[in-house]
């Protein structure tokens, strides 16, 4: 497959949909979903020109500090963090890029996402404010907040309906301006929802992305995952959402268990290390 890719005889989508397959993801399990990159940081102008590098987010650094700003926070935090019980390792983000609530959350005007969103916020929608709203906004957001730190889905790349509210459901209106939420707002170099697929996607496989998509994949798939470069590169996640961090087998309170797998589910979980 890299060989492939390398010969450009598949698409950057394609080689990304074959390395999270590889790495046990899948669309069977919202707590290891497929897990995409976002590629852009421009979502205000009116025309968007993929030949321009400043166009894109940098792929070399975890999304939590694509923005400068944020580097020193996240770096303090694994400095100064300490368990007493020296069961967990220090980590960056408490968070994770990829798990079900983040799925749910850019989904949620489509089926079967809706009623598990629902079912998770015990039976109604969360409030609107935290709500999938905009893609301007969104991004915006990861960029103010270090805590934030939510990749994409593929779903991005070829899926405009998810950002329509074609059933007409009621998602409350916006605290402060009163908008109500309806079809996704999308950056305004999108004039639909299907000109922001085809273009987003045109941006996936342009030629910046090309040369620095393996940057991202070393962050996600590859060596700067786990060890000294995840810690050098910032990218460094909470401990159980590794692969083999918990030896659920060895636990002999079936309490325990539940609880640390239920934590595990709504974490999120990073790939195997291809």
């Amino acid at each position: 497959v890299f060989q492939k890719w390398v010969n450009r005889e598949i698409s950057n989508f394609d080689y990304l949909i074959q390395l999270n397959t590889m790495a046990g993801r899948t669309y069977n399990d919202l707590a290891q979903y497929p897990v995409f990159p976002w590629i852009l940081r421009d979502y205000t102008s009116e025309e968007l020109d993929l030949n321009n590098p400043a166009v894109f987010r940098d792929l070399s650094k975890p999304i939590g500090v694509v923005n400068e700003k944020n580097a020193k926070t996240v770096k303090d935090k694994y400095e100064n963090f300490e368990d007493p019980l020296g069961v967990i390792d220090k980590f960056h983000y408490g968070t994770h890029y990829s798990n079900a609530a983040g799925v749910m959350h850019y989904l949620i005007r489509v089926e079967p996402f809706t009623t598990l969103h629902i079912q998770l916020q015990s039976g109604r929608f969360d409030c609107a404010d935290r709500q999938f709203h905009s893609i301007p906004a969104t991004w915006q957001a990861l960029m103010d907040n270090p805590n934030d730190v939510k990749e994409l889905i593929p779903e991005f790349f070829y899926f405009p309906e998810f950002l329509e509210n074609q059933n007409g459901f009621n998602l409350g209106q916006l605290q402060i301006s009163k908008e109500v939420v309806n079809d996704v707002v999308l950056p305004k170099w999108a004039h639909s929802p299907e000109d922001f697929i085809y273009k987003h996607r045109k941006a996936l496989e342009s030629e910046y992305v090309s040369a620095h998509l393996h940057e991202w994949i070393d962050l996600i798939f590859g060596y700067k995952q786990r060890g000294p470069a995840a810690v050098e590169a910032l990218n460094v996640f909470y401990y159980c959402t590794y692969e083999g961090a918990v030896d659920l087998d060895a636990l002999t309170d079936e309490k325990e268990r539940k609880a640390l797998e239920g934590m595990i589910n709504n974490f999120g979980q990073t790939p195997c290390q291809l």
